[in-house]
């Protein structure tokens, strides 16, 4: 480094996913403020309130409100009872499993937003898994998902 070179540029921001993560002030324009308080700060909504608990699309998929990533197919949707959206299972890769102390928190792979939780071991499908999503933290989508390779194949 001759003299004169200034300090080294600052290192790229980070990023999840392939994808730059927003800074705050980008999600708060982005996304309503119900969907801000769920998916950013992991607020959850009240039970048997959202858009798609009762409601069970024949085909189609559900990606994430925040960026739009797909991450269960429609198929995957059940009937809990438990007043969210309830899945067995999601896109291979889409969502991860993050433990909070008590639960299993879940979070969209690519931008980290928060879904919801996920239980296990209560036997309500094949899988043995219950993805319990906040309606908020989805929006439904009736064609089947524009695939990258790899990705998505329901796990």
């Amino acid at each position: 480094a001759g003299a004169g070179a200034g300090p080294p540029p600052p290192p790229a921001a980070p990023t999840v996913g392939g994808g730059a993560i927003k800074d705050d002030a980008a999600w708060r324009r982005q996304l309503t403020r119900a969907e801000y308080r769920v998916l950013r700060l992991k607020a959850t909504e009240r039970p048997h309130t959202g858009a798609y608990d009762a409601r069970f699309p024949p085909t189609g998929h559900f990606a994430c409100a925040g960026c739009g990533s797909p991450l269960y197919s429609a198929a995957a949707k059940f009937q809990a009872g438990c007043g969210w959206p309830a899945f067995e299972s999601c896109y291979n890769g889409a969502v991860v499993a993050v433990p909070d102390g008590r639960r299993t928190e879940i979070v969209c792979r690519a931008c980290e937003g928060h879904l919801g939780h996920v239980f296990r071991g209560e036997h309500f499908t094949a899988t043995n898994a219950r993805h319990c999503v906040n309606s908020v933290s989805v929006r439904y989508h009736e064609e089947a998902p524009a695939l990258t390779e790899g990705q998505p194949q329901r796990r």
